[in-house]
């Protein structure tokens, strides 16, 4: 079974920082184009940024870019998500997926895995 695995979800203040994890169990994430998505309370899920299997820069959405920076260590098996600048309408469940085929801009399509989703919360 190929499971992802978020975490690093919190509850942060306004312009603060979070960094979100991405593990793989079952599968390597090596050469996996990886991408993020949230959804927030009754809104449909949206892409967020999305990262080749080779690495590289990565692509964003313009409501993150800026503030968001996508990475891998692929000697980790780990995708992170650094958030800084938080703003409230940040406020979702973040989730990370996989997939064989490269990123569509910021959006990675064709999704093999995904994983369960770690709460963000930005509030005072």
């Amino acid at each position: 079974q190929l499971l992802l695995v978020e975490s690093g979800g919190d509850l942060v203040q306004p312009g603060g920082s979070l960094r979100l994890s991405c593990a793989a169990s079952g599968f390597s994430l090596a050469n996996a184009a990886i991408g993020w998505f949230r959804q927030a309370p009754e809104k449909e899920r949206e892409g967020v940024s999305c990262i080749s299997g080779s690495g590289g820069t990565g692509a964003y959405a313009d409501s993150v870019k800026g503030r968001f920076t996508i990475f891998r260590d692929n000697a980790k098996g780990t995708v992170y998500l650094q958030m800084n600048g938080l703003k409230p309408e940040d406020t979702a469940v973040y989730y990370c997926a996989a997939g064989i085929y490269a990123c569509s801009g910021y959006v990675l399509k064709d999704v093999g895995a995904w994983g369960q989703g770690t709460q963000v919360t930005v509030s005072s």
